[in-house]
Parts: C-alpha cells; structure tokens; sequence
C-alpha cells in the first residue's frame, strides 16, 4: 500500500513525534511505501529538505504558518500569514498530485492541508482519510476572530469529505458524530510511543544532567511540553509549587520546553519568589527528553476541565510510564481509562492547585506509591506500543 501523510506541522512537533512520525514509521516497517509531506516552522535553516526516516520518505515543501526559533514562537502579521498559507497549501497541492499515494491521510484538518488533500486526492482518484488528535478550535491561540472562525469552519468540515477519520480521544469522537460523521467512519486510535525511543539512558549521562542543573540528590518534578497555556496551563502548576514549595525544602522543579507564554512563566516564578526552585530548561533535542523523564521523580500533566483537555490524549503520560516516571494528571476526558485499573497515574480534580499540591507532597513523601505507579506504567504502556497501535489502522485502511 501506498501513503502519503499531509501535515501542517514538522515532524519534530509533539504531534509529529508522538503520533504521526510513529504512525508512518510503523507502517513502513510493515513493508508499506509511505511519504511525509510537511511544513516546517523554520526551513530556511534545513540543510537537507529532502530525506528519508527509517523507510519514510519526508519532504518539507513549505513554510510553517507560525515560527519557532531557540525557546519563543512567534505568529506572523495578517497580511504575511495570509501569503505563507496560500503557498503552504499550493505547495502540499502539488505534492499529492505529483505522489503514487493511493491513500492520502491529512494529520489535523486545518485549511491548508485540508484543501491540498481533499481536492486534489479527489482529482486523481485517491482515498482521503484524516486525523484528530485534537481540538484544534478549542486549544489553539489566534490572533483575530477570524482565524478563529476560519479553522472551525474547516475542522468541521474536513472529515465530513473525508472516507474514514481516526481520533485519539472519546471527546473528539463525539464532537465528530455531533458534526455530522457517521460512527462506522470513525476509528478510535489513542496515541502511544516507540519503546526503542525511550530506552533508559546510562546513569553517568544522568549524572551529569543533574549536575548540570545543580539538582543532585533533590527531588524532581517535571514538566515537559509545550509551553503554550491555552492547551497545557504551566501556570497552575507552578501556583500548586509555590504551595509545595512552603511545606517542602528541597524539590525542584523542571519546565522543559518552549513556547510564546516563556516569558510569562518566568515573570510569575520570579513574583512568587521560586526562582532558586524553578528552572527552566527551554527546548531539547527529540533524543534527550528520555534523559529529562529519568531525572524526574513525578511528571506532570497540569489540566483545567475544559474542550482543550477533553480533547486531548497527552502523550506525556505515555512518555512517562515508557520511561518509568510516575505520573499526575487530572481526572478530565480519556485519562481515567488510559490510567485503567488499578491506575498506573494519579488522578487530581482538574484546575485545583492547592488539590495538586497535595497531591504531590503525598507522592514525594512516600516512595512506595511511587514505585507502585512506575511499575504499573510500565506494565500499561505496552498496550500502547506503535507496532500493535498500527494494526487497527491497517485494519481501517482495508488492508
């Protein structure tokens, strides 16, 4: 069989690693021929465009409609962002139309791949399926109402051209049937990882990382993601440290990763007068977040019960039982199945700080109920291995 995946987004993106990178990858390990059509949110900075990731051929054609640069993403004015899309779209146009793909597969239904793969898919007579992995309306930021209303009208109108549509979160599925998809069309596919991706890194790199942030023989809380609060609120986190932070002397705390809101984290760790107990490490290499998950003792997933959350399937707690990390999150859309039963995460009531703190002076003070989540993360997870994942996709695909 025959693929190519349209995404808006580079593969080194939360979504391009932990789900549609490792969807592509399982698939050409399955003997399938599957390319990557994607945008990147600095290419002028790509010394080669054109690859190929263990069997995936990967093609970045165009810009990214926003810009990432060290640890700060940036949006670009109306007038400029309006260009850059067009020419996005063009471009991902003109690479289904030239590809072999029998299968065109648009990972999130934004306007500019959603268009490129919807028509020209339908020009020369290719199945068109698409992906939701999230709300997009609901956890993106915009810069005018009319982005806004834009991506809302082609998040709900996408799947409904589409053959089939796969989704990782029960929230997402019913959103999808509210607008009109009929329920055979849909695939339930939760996210998971690539156990290689994860493999435990030797203790003197570990050693060193610690040293590094002057955190050794401290206790370690982290958080690893995006640092965007529309979909990941950084700042409830850090109001549950500062109560933590009274009752408790030595943990540290680790915010890993970039995002347009830095700035405003940093402002409000220095207000609350943490800044010896925070740091931040900014963004870093897809290949070293493992060693950030083995230096932590909790990892963190900070949720209000809101559509951005619901819609959600962190790939944090996959990440982190794959890594051996205890995990904490909230009790808000797929997470309390995903943790199954007993729970391999800890489940707080979403948006309450002062509920958070407690929870993790608990789980700090205690290294048995540690132990116990770690080894049921790591018995849970693999359920959710790609190379298993992958086959109820082949299944919908009809192969």
């Amino acid at each position: 069989m025959k693929l190519a995946y349209l995404m808006t987004q580079s593969l080194d993106s939360p979504s391009g690693l932990g789900r549609f990178g490792p969807m592509a990858r399982s698939l050409a390990r399955r003997g399938h021929e599957v390319e990557v059509y994607a945008l990147h949110p600095d290419i002028d900075t790509l010394a080669d465009r054109d690859f190929e990731d263990q069997g995936v051929k990967v093609h970045y054609v165009a810009p990214m409609h926003v810009k990432k640069s060290g640890n700060t993403k940036s949006y670009y004015p109306n007038w400029k962002f309006a260009g850059l899309a067009a020419y996005a779209t063009l471009r991902l146009a003109t690479a289904v139309a030239n590809s072999s793909a029998e299968i065109v597969h648009i990972c999130k239904p934004h306007p500019m791949n959603g268009l490129a793969g919807i028509v020209m898919a339908r020009l020369k007579h290719k199945r068109v399926f698409v992906d939701c992995d999230d709300y997009e309306t609901g956890s993106s930021r915009f810069s005018g109402r009319w982005q806004k209303s834009m991506l809302s009208y082609f998040e709900k109108r996408i799947p409904l051209q589409a053959e089939m549509v796969t989704t990782n979160t029960h929230f997402m599925r019913g959103l999808l049937e509210s607008w009109g998809v009929q329920p055979d069309r849909i695939l339930y596919l939760p996210n998971g990882v690539e156990p290689t991706r994860f493999i435990r890194p030797n203790e003197l790199r570990l050693q060193t990382l610690r040293q590094e942030l002057k955190i050794e023989e401290k206790p370690v809380i982290s958080f690893i993601g995006s640092l965007s609060l529309p979909s990941h609120p950084v700042d409830l986190l850090i109001q549950a440290f500062a109560t933590l932070a009274r009752r408790m002397s030595e943990p540290i705390l680790l915010l890993v990763g970039g995002g347009e809101d830095l700035e405003h984290l940093r402002n409000m760790v220095l207000e609350l007068g943490l800044e010896e107990r925070v740091r931040f490490c900014g963004r870093v290499l897809p290949e070293e977040v493992v060693d950030y998950y083995a230096i932590s003792d909790i990892s963190i997933d900070p949720v209000h019960d809101d559509a951005a959350a619901r819609g959600r399937s962190p790939l944090k707690l996959f990440e982190s039982w794959a890594c051996g990390a205890p995990f904490v999150t909230a009790d808000v859309g797929d997470r309390r199945v995903l943790a199954g039963a007993p729970p391999a995460a800890s489940l707080v009531r979403p948006g309450d700080p002062l509920e958070l703190a407690e929870t993790l002076v608990n789980l700090l003070s205690n290294p048995q109920e540690r132990e116990t989540l770690r080894r049921r993360g790591l018995e849970r997870v693999e359920n959710y291995y790609w190379d298993r994942l992958i086959l109820q996709l082949e299944r919908f695909y009809g192969v």
